[in-house]
């Protein structure tokens, strides 16, 4: 008899356009990476690439869809290009004149039936959660990739919203920047109205250089099994990625 599962490798990262921080004064001394092509960008990206490589599934957050900081480069299709992923989205969704720009991206190595992307509600706009389908009907697997906001009465919306997309997907993931821990109050929601469930455990990701904050994260639904999660450094970036092994149904890839 054929295993009824299949183990998928997955990534989440807020790559911060490739910009290097490595303590809390950097986010001053610094602050000119965030707006100019300049310092360890490609180097960067070339190190996220290959961290990427060995995964099946990848959702980016900040990471830049091209403007002048980064050298007018699609970071995600260079990533999916370097990282030898055959498919690849991205959904850009702050844009600051032309200087600095900010996306979600989702690498994968299948190819998703679908892709949707989505504004999310908020007191500032800027924040988009990016939705890939892979196999066909109600029992296909989704992938959610969001990066939230700082505060809390935009992410209760935010979840809200997200809840809503996804509260009839029986097999499905959500993963990124939550910029909250997973029992905050306002994360309650998405746990009622959805099949998601609370982490297993919490994985330390922010500040990269001294994590105490589980702040990224990796949801799966009650019908997907967790075998392993941890942090992994994303080159500079000032947080860690988080890297999940899971086992997912068969039937829903197909």
């Amino acid at each position: 008899m054929k295993n009824p599962t299949h183990t998928l490798r997955l990534l989440t990262a807020n790559i911060q356009a490739g910009s290097s921080t490595r303590r809390y004064s950097d986010y001053v001394t610094r602050s000119w990476s965030h707006a100019l092509p300049v310092g360890q960008k490609r180097s960067s990206l070339d190190a996220i690439a290959k961290l990427a490589s060995g995964r099946d599934i990848v959702g980016l957050q900040e990471a830049d869809p091209g403007s002048l900081r980064s050298g007018f480069t699609n970071q995600t299709h260079y990533l999916a290009e370097r990282a030898g992923f055959n498919y690849w989205c991205h959904q850009p969704n702050r844009r600051m004149g032309g200087v600095a720009s900010s996306a979600n991206g989702l690498l994968s190595r299948l190819e998703p039936v679908e892709v949707q992307d989505h504004a999310l509600p908020g007191r500032l706009g800027g924040r988009g959660v990016l939705i890939a389908r892979f196999g066909d009907g109600d029992e296909g697997l989704t992938v959610a990739v969001a990066h939230l906001s700082l505060g809390v009465s935009s992410r209760v919306s935010q979840l809200d919203f997200i809840s809503d997309l996804l509260s009839d997907r029986p097999n499905a993931v959500l993963m990124g920047d939550f910029n909250c821990l997973a029992n905050r109050p306002e994360m309650e929601t998405l746990y009622r109205k959805t099949k998601l469930q609370p982490p297993g455990c919490d994985v330390l990701t922010f500040p990269s250089w001294g994590p105490d904050r589980a702040i990224d994260h990796i949801l799966l639904t009650d019908s997907l099994k967790m075998i392993d999660s941890r942090a992994v450094a994303a080159a500079f970036s000032d947080h860690l990625a988080v890297e999940m092994e899971v086992q997912v149904p068969r039937r829903s890839l197909r």
